[in-house]
């Protein structure tokens, strides 16, 4: 049933993340026949265009414009115009400016039309070997390490398989803050290069993963899935958590060590514990 493209409508439009095999067929057909594409780089679309003889003109969208390009889309739209938006790779808004866009369409009451197709999150844990009844995607990490070691003290203690994106030249870093944080011995799978000419799954533990990327320079954008948290922790109340952390603190550990050691344990993270042991009124 070929209905598509409606006027008025924002279609979001998987490309390929590395083959352009896996580029729809309705991908194809609704690229063809909208008024106008919204690309997040339009020299790197124009490639993909080209390849599929596809006429439409495009118009950038991306992170620097999006301010002043969202009011411009959303009048084209409120005129009738059916407009595809894509990024360089993979599904539009995830992990991109492209879900500002949906959100002011929603509030404009502008139908929105998703064109599905390949992901790089979804692709990897497919291949990895871990869990994947229940996951979660964190896209890309903080870029300062101070921002990157808080928010995986927060994930530290995630049952759920997690999944992130990460640039080659962060890569030596963010597997060191998540062997130190998570534990060296958490399984993680690194995929590289996905659906390209030289893709690659590596499986093994955090401490693995260091020394394989010590002798080799990470090339090529990387997903990396990690295995959930063991559901070993202790599971305490906050009277039990303030009477062991007294504990620690009685024996000679700073409130910050104390909570350092007990969240290896127990299901808070150091920063949780901390703000707790804050509250404890220790005597002389």
């Amino acid at each position: 049933m070929q209905t598509d493209p409606k006027p008025g409508t924002l279609y979001i439009v998987a490309t390929p993340i590395g083959n352009l095999e896996d580029m729809t067929f309705r991908g194809v057909r609704i690229l063809q026949t909208v008024d106008l594409i919204a690309a997040e780089d339009t020299r790197h679309t124009g490639k993909l265009l080209h390849h599929f003889q596809i006429k439409t003109p495009q118009i950038s969208y991306h992170e620097h414009n999006r301010h002043s390009r969202i009011p411009e889309l959303l009048k084209q739209l409120g005129e009738g115009k059916a407009i595809a938006l894509v990024t360089d790779a993979g599904m539009p808004g995830i992990s991109d400016p492209g879900y500002e866009l949906v959100k002011a369409c929603v509030a404009a009451e502008i139908s929105v039309v998703p064109i599905p197709g390949a992901n790089a999150a979804i692709t990897a844990l497919s291949a990895a070997g871990l869990p994947t009844d229940r996951f979660v995607f964190e896209g890309f990490l903080p870029a300062k390490a101070q921002g990157r070691r808080e928010h995986l003290e927060i994930l530290k203690t995630e049952p759920r398989t997690l999944i992130f994106y990460e640039s080659p030249h962060r890569l030596p870093e963010t597997l060191q803050d998540l062997a130190d944080i998570f534990g060296s011995d958490r399984q993680i799978v690194l995929a590289r290069e996905l659906t390209k000419l030289y893709e690659e799954f590596w499986r093994g533990t955090l401490a693995q993963a260091l020394a394989y990327c010590s002798d080799k320079e990470p090339q090529g954008e990387y997903t990396l899935v990690v295995a959930g948290s063991p559901s070993s922790e202790l599971v305490l109340s906050e009277v039990e958590l303030k009477a062991e952390l007294t504990k620690l603190i009685t024996q000679g550990m700073s409130r910050s060590q104390a909570s350092r050691e007990l969240a290896k344990v127990t299901s808070l993270s150091r920063r949780q514990l901390y703000q707790l042991a804050l509250s404890i009124e220790i005597g002389d």
